[in-house]
């Protein structure tokens, strides 16, 4: 409730807000970024923004009941990149039952990092009909 804002936000919606606009490249705050980081490294801002917004859509299809795949863990490498301290990491696949294979790149608890031969659970993708996205292991932290 500041002189100069019109609406009511709470701390965590005003940093949403801030993160979408660095993630689109559009406003103060991403025209700033863009600027300062060069195209190279604002991609790969993008993309972790996009890597946490995908892990906050997989909780909220867990919370509402969506159906989950298991899958086993193929193979994962380290992309060298960190959001809120947890790594970011590319992840092969394949769903039980099928000889698919699957390519993720997703963020995963640095406490609960798999490893090849795992089984993981995957909740198919509402915004890519036919994609997944990683819901973890199954186990609650």
């Amino acid at each position: 409730m500041g002189i100069f804002r019109n609406r009511r936000q709470n701390r965590e919606e005003r940093a949403a807000e801030i993160a979408g606009q660095v993630a689109g490249g559009k406003g103060f705050y991403g025209r700033a970024t863009r600027a300062f980081l060069g195209n190279e490294d604002f991609a790969r801002v993008q993309q972790s923004i996009g890597a946490y917004h995908s892990g906050l859509d997989v909780r909220q299809l867990l919370a509402m009941g969506a159906p989950t795949t298991p899958a086993v863990v193929v193979s994962i490498s380290d992309t060298g990149k960190l959001v809120n301290h947890d790594p970011v990491v590319d992840l092969v696949l394949q769903p039980s039952g099928t000889t698919d294979r699957i390519t993720l790149q997703t963020i995963v608890s640095k406490l609960r990092i798999p490893r090849t031969g795992d089984q993981v659970l995957l909740v198919s993708d509402p915004a890519r009909p036919g994609g997944y996205l990683y819901a973890g292991d199954g186990v609650a932290p």
